[in-house]
């Protein structure tokens, strides 16, 4: 079986810290030959392209490093910018042919998570989302920690009510529910027929999967398909795993609790996808997208 081109694309703004670790779990990889990696630093204050420069894995050549240190303007020194400069370059090395890989600077993949990808992509996925994982080599609080495993028991229950009303044969269980840029892989054609990384200060992952998936992009979770993630507070932007434990920490200390969508609604949901799809096809993510929010109206147990 031929391996399409690929090449892992990441932004990085004051990651000095967390870059080594990256670019250690990309030379680990299980995969033959060099890894590509198209990398953004943009708006830095630390010497973090530097680092990258030196790495071993780098000066050695098991890491061939594409490399784009710059300075964007205040009103685009973002993450949608800085991604879609990565993947964009990732996009000139691969074509329309080749796969895009994004991850992000505070990421530790497994061995696995390139070849894993790319197997799924060989099975006639077009975008695969890999599952976020709280990285076990830093610490987090107990209490938050027991608040993951209630969201993540919660999120497995969705996936059931969705996969028994609505089931999609080419997202088959079992599945997560993951597809963010910390793990998110999408072929070159479908990236440019849906306009690249939007330019979003948050949220531009999740933009790009609906306009892919609007354009009738075959979007997989397979569990097979992973990585982890810092607990660290300080992110670099706004929505992310940082602002998540943020939320989640305050609720903590204001003896609250963390609320979420009845599971009736998420029933009723699936139930208005699956009378609404054949009708509106792979237009029906934009569709769902204009409904009214669910409400929060149930503590998570």
């Amino acid at each position: 079986m031929s391996v399409r081109p690929w090449c892992v694309c990441v932004p990085a703004r004051d990651e000095a810290a967390r870059l080594p670790i990256l670019l250690d779990a990309l030379a680990a990889q299980d995969v033959p030959g060099p890894v590509p990696l198209a990398l953004c630093v943009n708006n830095s204050r630390d010497n973090g392209a530097e680092i990258a420069r030196r790495h071993p894995a780098c000066t050695a050549g098991r890491i061939v490093l594409l490399l784009d240190e710059c300075t964007l303007p205040a009103d685009a020194a973002h993450v949608g910018t800085a991604r879609g400069r990565a993947m964009d370059a990732g996009l000139r090395l691969v074509g329309d042919d080749g796969v895009l890989l994004a991850t992000d600077a505070d990421c530790r993949p497994p061995p696995t998570w390139v070849s894993a990808t790319l197997a799924a992509i060989a099975r006639g996925a077009d975008l695969v989302g890999g599952r976020i994982e709280i990285d076990e080599a830093e610490p987090l609080a107990p209490d938050l920690v027991r608040i993951r495993h209630r969201l993540d028991h919660y999120w497995a229950a969705v996936r059931a009510i969705e996969d028994a009303v609505d089931p999609q044969p080419h997202d088959p269980p079992p599945r997560h529910g993951d597809h963010t840029g910390a793990s998110l892989a999408i072929v070159g054609r479908l990236y440019r027929a849906a306009g690249g990384v939007p330019a979003l200060s948050c949220g531009e992952d999740r933009a790009l999967v609906a306009a892919a998936v609007a354009l009738g992009g075959r979007l997989v979770h397979p569990p097979s398909v992973w990585t982890r993630t810092s607990p660290r507070r300080d992110g670099r932007a706004p929505g992310g795993m940082a602002a998540a434990l943020a939320d989640w920490q305050a609720t903590l200390a204001s003896r609250g609790e963390v609320m979420v969508p009845h599971l009736d609604h998420w029933r009723r949901r699936a139930a208005w996808r699956a009378a609404s799809r054949p009708t509106l096809g792979a237009a029906l993510a934009t569709h769902e997208a204009a409904l009214p929010p669910m409400p929060c109206d149930t503590a998570l147990t």
